[in-house]
Formats: structure tokens, sequence, C-alpha cells
């Protein structure tokens, strides 16, 4: 498996409070228990190394509704490997990497409340609203030398403050003085550019598909 996605794996896995991945002779399957979100197939190359062969096999085996791929290559290259009982997202999704270094974390905006916290294995920030509400919020799993940052979120209202660097780079701070060098993430395209900003670069393209069968 690419080491980079076998380092997402690895976090994501304990952001999300997964099972553990099963190795499979193409990548991984991870049992995840959520209703839409059952299971997941995460294939372990990456580009043009990803084997078409591969993923018609596993995604011609699904029988089940809330099965989900995770392929990284593009989704017009993926969309022409599975038959019509799979939803393909049609927006690209982008596996990230940055080298992180150490430093001080920054303040929040007059009026904003910032606080951040550690469970099991998992560090959490939070952004509150002058009037209480969350603002924006994000979560980083260290698992060695590697950080997986997840689920990263800016409330409409409160987008173009700098809210989404602050949580961001409180996280990469975090995850450096509990020993890791460099970040992880799976990113949308809407917060690509965030990432980009902060010295994240594109290493594959990811494509998400859902096993929708017909009733």
């Amino acid at each position: 498996m690419d080491g980079t996605v076998q380092a997402w794996v690895d976090g994501w896995v304990v952001s999300r409070g997964a099972a553990p991945p099963v190795p499979e002779p193409w990548g991984c399957t991870i049992d995840v228990g959520m209703y839409g979100h059952v299971t997941r197939h995460v294939f372990g190359a990456t580009g043009d190394d990803l084997d078409e062969a591969a993923v018609r096999k596993v995604a011609g085996a699904v029988t089940g509704a809330g099965v989900w791929l995770k392929a990284f290559q593009d989704p017009s290259v993926v969309a022409g490997w599975l038959d019509d009982t799979w939803w393909i997202d049609p927006e690209p999704g982008y596996l990230m990497t940055v080298p992180l270094a150490p430093g001080d974390a920054p303040d929040p905006p007059d009026g904003y409340r910032l606080r951040s916290w550690e469970r099991g294995g998992v560090t959490r920030v939070m952004v509150a609203a002058p009037d209480g509400s969350l603002a924006a919020r994000g979560q980083i799993t260290p698992t060695g030398g590697t950080a997986v940052a997840d689920q990263i979120e800016t409330a409409p209202e409160h987008r173009r403050k700098g809210l989404g660097s602050l949580v961001m780079r409180t996280l990469q701070i975090t995850a450096v003085r509990q020993g890791a060098r460099t970040g992880v993430l799976a990113g949308t395209p809407a917060g690509r550019g965030l990432y980009e900003a902060l010295g994240w670069e594109v290493v594959a393209v990811l494509t998400s598909a859902k096993h929708c069968p017909r009733t």
C-alpha cells in the first residue's frame, strides 16, 4: 500500500472510532458501523498504479447498501469501472500532505474563543463565536511520524475571518508537539484552497463511491 494512503488510513480509523483496517491484496477494508456508511474499501495504489481489474472485482462483490469505495484516481476514470448501482461523487477529493513545523498557536479574532482537548489519541479544536455558537472545528490524530487532520469545518456565516487557518495551525502545532513530522488529510475541493495556502500539497486525487442497490 502507498505510504501516504496507509498513513491516512491509520489516522482516519482512530479519528472516526472505526474498526482496525483489515489488510487486503489491493488495500484494506474498514468497518465503520454507521447507517449509510457501513464499510469502506480503500485501494492502496494511486493514479495510474490503481488496478482497474481490482476495482471491478471488489465492486462486483458488494451487494449491500452503504458500502463505500475509496479509490485514488479521478472520478471520470473510476466511473467507467462501476455499474449503475454505484453513486459516484462527481467532485474529486484530494489526498494532501505537509511538512509539520513547531511554532506558537495563533490567537483567535476578538470575541471568538478557542479551545482544544485530547481524548483517545485525537486532539479536537473548536472555535466559539461571540454569541457562543460553533464557528469552526477540526481534529487531528498523530500516529507516530504522521498526523491525520479530519473533519475541518467553518460555519458559513463565519467564513473569511481566518478561522479555518486558525484551526489548522493549532492542530498542526499540537501534532508536532506529539512527535508528528508530516500532516496528511483527504480534502474537498472547497477545502483545497485553504490547505494549499497553508503549504499543503496534493499527492493523489480521490474518488468516493457509495453502493446504492436498486430495490
